[in-house]
């Protein structure tokens, strides 16, 4: 019987943390009762940045649909790591968002990070500070920063920040 009860218990434990990993950033936020509007911008969002790692939402206790709410999502990769967070702001039909995407690469060079972004998009603007130790790379519109700090001889911290003022 004590066997059985430790066991349940276990279960019950290990049932109730793996919900926590299981749930989605969008889940998390219409849970908590964010506004419509954002939600669909976050659902956007989520889809585009494949989030599905450790998702937590910080939203306003008392009225969550009128304050500013705070999106995160952690992932681990078998060659390092990213964090993602979003801002949602409501205003009357709209949703203003900030985005900021942290990626660590602990098996590729900024240099070689910056080189494929050029290869992917060559109207980008590329600029390298204090040696190479830093590439500020940014499109003409403006519409995101990416900031790539050099960890190593072949590692990389990336920056991405963004924001959007949809509908307006």
């Amino acid at each position: 019987m004590k066997k059985f009860i430790i066991f349940t218990i276990t279960a019950f434990f290990a049932l109730g943390f793996s919900r926590v990993f299981a749930n989605t950033l969008v889940g998390e936020a219409e849970n908590r009762g964010i506004d419509s509007t954002c939600l669909s911008h976050l659902t956007q969002l989520e889809d585009y940045h494949n989030l599905d790692g450790l998702n937590i939402t910080f939203a306003h206790s008392a009225d969550p649909s009128n304050h500013p709410s705070l999106h995160t999502s952690s992932k681990k990769y078998n060659n390092g790591s990213s964090f993602f967070a979003a801002t949602l702001s409501p205003d009357s039909e709209f949703c203003y968002v900030s985005v900021n995407k942290f990626t660590v690469i602990n098996n590729q060079s900024c240099s070689g990070v910056a080189q494929a972004r050029l290869d992917e998009d060559s109207t980008i603007n590329m600029k390298t500070y204090a040696e190479g130790s830093y590439i500020h790379i940014y499109p003409e519109s403006n519409e995101y920063q990416l900031i790539l700090v050099s960890t190593g001889d072949s590692s990389c911290a990336m920056l991405e920040s963004q924001m959007l003022w949809p509908g307006k």
